[in-house]
């Protein structure tokens, strides 16, 4: 799932000085080419040669804003971090109903039909989870974030008494997230959007299954009814 990306990479040097407004933009620059070439060719497949170019940078400025690859592999976290959980705040503040959460998803599987990508965070954990201990780190504080907006979302349902007593805000979250992320993996290896639809539609036809019968808008089971304005519609499968 490629995403938009971020105004900025970030306004600090490696060694924490401020930079000037020239300095941001090359690093900017930098960073967003690394970004790019990574998502595309992996990080192992992305040399700083690669980066220099694409960035249209000279050597010594690419090592004055990063000292290595690993920073630089660091400095893309954080810009993917934010490109990915910058395109979806606009819905994060609106996961807190059952339509806003069909509305999320549709949003994910829409930009997937469009870009045809993975998910960059994704991607990038798959990577260096085991090569790189501070990037992991990163990238688990990434995918703490995006869990935290699911579940708070969650948890307000829950709080005002749309989801019984027994739904697990944490434990849906996880799950909800766990099916974003195989689900964008297996539409990424099979080149169709439907195993990314289908772990959507799973997780959150569960989650319809514990509504409140005092706010129930709709039987159990309908697998394909999303609530708009308080009226079950069909949702087309892609």
């Amino acid at each position: 799932m490629a995403s938009p990306v971020p105004d900025a990479a970030g306004a600090g040097g490696e060694d924490g000085r401020r930079l000037t407004r020239k300095g941001q933009a090359t690093r900017a620059r930098i960073v967003a080419a690394a970004a790019g070439l990574m998502y595309a060719r992996g990080v192992a497949g992305t040399s700083t040669e690669d980066v220099r170019v694409a960035a249209s940078v000279s050597s010594s400025q690419l090592y004055h804003y990063f000292a290595d690859k690993n920073a630089l592999v660091r400095a893309v976290v954080a810009y993917q971090t934010e490109a990915v959980l910058s395109f979806q705040q606009p819905q994060f503040s609106r996961l807190d109903s059952l339509a806003g959460l069909a509305a999320w998803a549709d949003t994910l599987v829409d930009l997937h039909l469009r870009l045809r990508g993975g998910c960059p965070l994704g991607s990038l954990a798959s990577e260096l989870a085991d090569a790189d201990p501070v990037a992991r780190e990163a990238l688990v504080a990434a995918f703490a974030r995006w869990e935290a907006a699911i579940r708070d979302g969650l948890a307000a349902m829950r709080a005002r008494g749309e989801l019984r007593g027994e739904a697990d805000p944490d434990r849906l979250a996880v799950t909800l997230l766990a099916a974003v992320q195989g689900g964008l993996l297996l539409a990424q290896t099979r080149r169709e959007v439907a195993p990314l639809r289908i772990a959507l539609d799973t997780v959150l036809d569960h989650i319809r299954s514990l509504v409140s019968d005092a706010v129930r808008p709709y039987p159990v089971g309908s697998a394909s009814a999303v609530v708009t304005s308080g009226v079950p519609v069909r949702v087309e499968r892609h």
